[in-house]
């Protein structure tokens, strides 16, 4: 078992930065959605909304520890990288929560 060279060390380091600064926008949009949108048409529709997000921020910060632990370890084996699927969870969720947010205003429009 060897060091991996150190650009690749650094440039796993900033992937599993920018994923955090990802998990950080989601929450902040969660807490943004439920402290400055007006309210749905649908009651409590907000709410989830703002947790969902937040939610999927958590979720995004702890895909993206493990992620970037999996591949330390597989650069240090001298293994290939570890496939991920966090893009297409990510989107899909962001997809799935987009769908359901223009069927709320679609149904209820706004308070």
């Amino acid at each position: 078992m060897s060091a991996p060279d150190a650009r690749f060390t650094l440039a796993n380091e900033r992937t599993f930065l920018a994923w955090l600064r990802t998990s950080l926008a989601l929450v902040a949009g969660g807490i943004a959605v439920v402290a400055l949108v007006p309210e749905f048409g649908v009651a409590g529709a907000r709410q989830v909304v703002g947790v969902a997000l937040a939610a999927l921020g958590v979720a995004v910060a702890a895909g993206a520890v493990l992620r970037w632990h999996r591949v330390q370890a597989a650069m240090e084996r001298g293994d290939d990288l570890p496939a991920t699927r966090m893009p297409l969870l990510l989107g899909s969720a962001l997809a799935a929560l987009g769908l359901a947010v223009a069927v709320v205003l679609a149904v209820g429009g706004t308070g």
